[in-house]
């Protein structure tokens, strides 16, 4: 009989052990604060938001920035393209909505940028995180 209640009390730990593993495994994680680089790249997050630099453009995504127990993201934010020189004064951005995808894995990020209006794919980026991004400003 004292064996019996073991193997009961044994079974419901291991259930609810079982359950809180699933749920933690379920929950959204998000990425922390800090930097992700790489060519022509550099992705800055801060706050649950991210800003990045990129060749000639930058944007920002507002968070939470979150991820799925895969690793898989779907971010929405603005892209900006960028010209050499300085802004004029009274000159609008040439800013446009934009979706962030892709994934991390660890310490690396495959990235994807697409503008929301036209569905024009601006690049595919790796970045790592820790890495400082190589990117080259408009002249």
């Amino acid at each position: 009989m004292a064996v019996n209640k073991m193997f009961a009390r044994l079974g419901a730990v291991l259930m609810i052990t079982l359950a809180f593993t699933l749920v933690q495994a379920k929950r959204p994680k998000t990425i922390p604060n800090g930097g992700w680089g790489g060519t022509h790249i550099q992705l800055t997050v801060a706050n649950g938001s991210a800003s990045i630099e990129y060749d000639c453009a930058n944007g920002s995504i507002d968070g939470p920035l979150k991820i799925d127990s895969r690793g898989r993201f779907d971010w929405r934010g603005t892209h900006v393209r960028e010209h050499g020189g300085p802004l004029r004064i009274g000159e609008n951005r040439d800013a446009s909505a934009a979706r962030y995808t892709g994934w991390i894995d660890g310490k690396r990020m495959k990235l994807t940028v697409t503008l929301v209006d036209s569905k024009t794919v601006v690049g595919t980026f790796e970045l790592t995180q820790g890495r400082q991004g190589r990117v080259f400003k408009c002249l």
